[in-house]
C-alpha cells in the first residue's frame, strides 16, 4: 500500500470513530432527555390521576351549582365558589394584562437601555418571586382596611400584583424575538411607531403574548393565600365588588381541613373543576387567538370606527 493510500485510509479510520462517538454522544442524550420528561411526567400524572379518581364521583349538577350545605352529610355544592373564581380571575386580568402588555411593550420597543428600563426588569423580577402572603398582607391593608370589609376588589388586585410580572416579562421577551426586519418594513411604509407596535409588532408576537397571558392566570387561579386576606370566602353568592366572595382555592382549602369524608370528596371535586376551568380557559384562548378566530388587527378596525 502507498504512502499516500495508508495516510488516506488513516483519515478514513479517524472520520468513521468520529461519526461513532457523535452517533453515539447523540442517542444517549436523546435518552437522557427522553428519561427527564418521563420522570417529570410521572409526578404530573399521578396528581392528575388522583384528583380525576377522587373528584369525579363528587360531579354533579347539584355540586356544580348550589352553595355548600352541611358539611357533614355532603349537601350542596360550591356553585358559589365557581362563580367567585370566575369574577375574582377575570377582575385581576382585567387588571393585569393591559398593565403587563403595556409595560412590555415599552420596555422592548421604546425603553432602550438606561438606567430606568433597567430597574423595572429588576424589581419586576423581584416581584416575580415575591410570596404571595406578602401580596395578600399589602391587599388587606391598603384595601380591607380603607373599605372596612373583605371585598372582590382587593382580592382582584393582590391577584393582579401576583400577574403583571409574568405578562410583562413574556411580552417583553416575545416582542424582542420578532425580527427587526418586521419593523422597518412598517417604517419604510410612512407608519408611525405606535401603529407598527401595535398592529405588526404586536401581531406577530400574539403567540408568545397570549401564552403569558395564559401562564399567568393559571399562576393566580389556584392562589390561596392572598384570598384569604382579602375576600376571606362566604357561602353565598356575588353581593358585590365590595363585598366577600368565595373561591374556589379558599373552599378546597377550608373543606379539605375537615375531619369529615364528605368534605374531603367536596374537596377533590373542587380540585378537578379548578384545574378543567383553567385547561378551558387555556384551550379557549388559544383557539380563539392562535387558530386566528380573532385578530388584534379586528380590535384595532373597531377601535377606529368607534373613534369616528
Amino acid at each position: 500500500m502507498s504512502r499516500a493510500a495508508e495516510r488516506k485510509q488513516i483519515v478514513q479510520d479517524a472520520v468513521l470513530r468520529t461519526n461513532a462517538r457523535r452517533k453515539l454522544t447523540d442517542r444517549v442524550v436523546t435518552w437522557a432527555t427522553v428519561g427527564c420528561v418521563l420522570i417529570a411526567l410521572i409526578p404530573l400524572g399521578s396528581i392528575l390521576l388522583e384528583v380525576v379518581k377522587n373528584g369525579v364521583p363528587a360531579l354533579s349538577a347539584e355540586f356544580l351549582t348550589q352553595p355548600q350545605g352541611s358539611i357533614v352529610r355532603g349537601d350542596g355544592g360550591i356553585g358559589p365558589a365557581i362563580q367567585g373564581t370566575l369574577i375574582v380571575v377575570a377582575f385581576a386580568s382585567l387588571i393585569a394584562v393591559p398593565v403587563g402588555v403595556l409595560g412590555g411593550i415599552y420596555l422592548s420597543e421604546y425603553a432602550g437601555g438606561g438606567k430606568f428600563p433597567y430597574f423595572v426588569r429588576f424589581f419586576n423580577n423581584v416581584m416575580t418571586g415575591l410570596p404571595s402572603i406578602v401580596v395578600g398582607i399589602v391587599g388587606y391593608i391598603i384595601l380591607v382596611l380603607t373599605v372596612g370589609s373583605f371585598n372582590v376588589t382587593a382580592g382582584a388586585v393582590a391577584l393582579s400584583i401576583i400577574m403583571i410580572p409574568i405578562v410583562l416579562s413574556v411580552t417583553e421577551q416575545t416582542m424582542k424575538l420578532v425580527p427587526t426586519s418586521v419593523r422597518e418594513a412598517g417604517h419604510s411604509l410612512g407608519i408611525p411607531k405606535w401603529k407598527v407596535t401595535m398592529f405588526i409588532t404586536l401581531t406577530s408576537a400574539k403567540n408568545g403574548v397570549i401564552t403569558g397571558v395564559v401562564l399567568g392566570v393559571a399562576r393566580i387561579a389556584g392562589e390561596t393565600a392572598p384570598l384569604i386576606m382579602t375576600i376571606l370566602g362566604t357561602s353565598l353568592f356575588f353581593q358585590g365588588f365590595f363585598g366577600p366572595v368565595d373561591a374556589l382555592p379558599l373552599r378546597i382549602w377550608r373543606l379539605s381541613s375537615q375531619p369529615y369524608e364528605a368534605s374531603h370528596e367536596f374537596a377533590w371535586g373542587g380540585a378537578l373543576v379548578l384545574i378543567l376551568m383553567v385547561l378551558s380557559l387555556s384551550i379557549a384562548l388559544r383557539y380563539l387567538v392562535l387558530e386566528k378566530k380573532f385578530d388584534f388587527r379586528q380590535l384595532g378596525s373597531l377601535l377606529t370606527r368607534m373613534r369616528k
